[in-house]
């Protein structure tokens, strides 16, 4: 039976097509850990949870599948996609080019409200107790800093390849101790920022991704059970 209960179901009687809320309670389940690496998602339960046919819920799953979050498999049907070691580090290189290359585009044309905006996300991350809370404020600090590029396309593809381990990210977050050392790195960044220092900005920024992901993958045996 599928981990998921009607309990907080979102409306479809809302604006959204009923696809895109599914798309999103299903994205949701994926990167809290709700759903698991290889676990089936059933269409007939998803098609009973939210009182609708199963043509939403396939239109939920296509999308689901173009971000990389769900495959098909053969017998077997949609199943929250398992990402090996090797495709997370090779996300996380992706992740700090593009992430680095709209670093470098917005430097010049950060503002004040900029600054402001991105130390209001430091204090709030470095406060916040709700590990569920820690990758939306991590992800707001980037973004913050990435605005000012005015590439909306490179941000959605920043965007797109964040939300692809998201989940990996969460247990990052928790498994290396709490949000001491990101808040460390991320004040660092935002202090190159502000010097408008492009050049160190952007290796902070590269060395805070690859760290993260070393950091993740030293911990995903103790997630997975493997030796």
């Amino acid at each position: 039976m599928l981990p998921l209960r009607a309990q907080n179901l979102p409306s479809l009687g809302s604006t959204p097509p009923t696809s895109d809320i599914i798309a999103k309670y299903i994205r949701e389940a994926i990167v809290t850990g709700v759903l698991d690496e290889d676990e089936p998602i059933r269409q007939d339960d998803i098609a009973k949870l939210f009182d609708v046919s199963k043509i939403p819920v396939r239109e939920a799953l296509k999308r689901l599948e173009a971000e990389g979050l769900v495959e098909f498999q053969r017998n077997r049907g949609a199943v929250v996609t398992s990402i090996t070691d090797p495709e997370i580090a090779e996300i996380f290189e992706v992740r700090g080019m593009l992430e680095a290359n709209a670093l470098k585009l917005s430097i010049p044309r950060m503002t004040d409200r900029t600054f402001q905006r991105a130390e209001e996300y430091c204090d709030a991350f470095a406060r916040e107790t709700d590990v569920a809370q820690w990758a939306e404020l991590n992800w707001q600090f980037h973004s913050c800093l990435y605005e000012d590029a005015d590439r909306p396309f490179l941000l959605n593809l920043i965007r797109s390849v964040n939300d692809r381990i998201e989940r990996y990210l969460r247990i990052q977050l928790t498994l290396s101790g709490g949000t001491g050392v990101d808040d460390r790195e991320h004040r660092q960044i935002l202090a190159a920022c502000r010097e408008r220092n492009v050049a160190l900005a952007t290796e902070l920024l590269v060395t805070h991704i690859t760290k993260a992901c070393e950091s993740l993958l030293s911990n995903l045996p103790k997630v997975r059970g493997r030796k």
